[in-house]
């Protein structure tokens, strides 16, 4: 039957279904909420992060926002412990790296939590980037002013994390830059990268540090290029 004709036992017209109405509904559900309702939303192919889930109708008190609300907590405690006895000591390193290493374990679990239990919420779109930053932005800093890690190395990082997150809320209004693979490696490697740097390595553990800090380096200007282009191709489609 084709869309629109009406049903000759009871004179109504069928819900029109198939791939090209579930993809303009699945569009319409990521853009609830944060977003706004906008029929007319691109959302680009790729595997989707926090900014691209559906908004589950739970309160904003969940597990997966307990979590992303743990790694905020633990920043402050990193940050102690990592100063503590000035911020050289290898057993307070080696605490350190502990709390780090909870922390960002908790980014990885909150997102499957909240995707297999339904329960992504507006707070949790906005509070687990920001405490991804705040992590990264806190050990990358602290390193750098310890003398452990060079300034340079903070400095780039940091700059492409602020620029991808503008990005984003340039074009949150024709649509979303799910996160890409390559943005999941540049992550992972800054992740180890920066707990190799907070153990009290040295010789062959600290060669370690750096072979992955500078891949992580890399990685994230490489993708970051891509996020820009992504972002200029979104605006020109939903203009189009």
């Amino acid at each position: 039957m084709s869309a629109g004709a009406v049903e000759p036992t009871t004179g109504k017209v069928p819900p029109r279904t198939g791939p090209g109405v579930r993809a303009m509904g699945a569009a319409r559900h990521a853009d609830g909420g944060l977003l706004g309702h906008n029929p007319d939303v691109i959302v680009e192919p790729g595997e989707p992060d926090h900014l691209a889930d559906p908004i589950g109708t739970v309160g904003a008190m969940n597990l997966a926002n307990a979590l992303t609300g743990l790694r905020l907590v633990l920043v402050p405690i990193f940050l102690a412990v990592l100063f503590a006895n000035g911020g050289h000591d290898d057993g307070w390193r080696w605490a350190a790296w502990g709390v780090f290493a909870v922390a960002a374990t908790t980014d990885t679990i909150d997102g499957r939590v909240a995707r297999a239990r339904g329960i992504v919420t507006d707070f949790g779109k906005i509070a687990d980037p920001i405490a991804d930053k705040a992590l990264s932005a806190a050990a990358l800093i602290s390193l750098s002013s310890l003398g452990n890690l060079p300034w340079i190395v903070t400095i780039v990082v940091l700059t492409r994390e602020v620029g991808v997150t503008l990005l984003r809320f340039w074009v949150i209004r024709h649509g979303v830059i799910p996160a890409s693979r390559g943005g999941k490696l540049k992550t992972m490697l800054l992740g180890f990268g920066t707990g190799f740097y907070i153990l009290p390595f040295t010789g062959f553990g600290h060669d370690i540090a750096i072979a992955l800090m500078s891949c992580a380096v890399v990685v994230a200007w490489v993708t970051g290029v891509d996020y820009v282009m992504r972002a200029v191709r979104l605006r020109a489609a939903a203009r189009a």
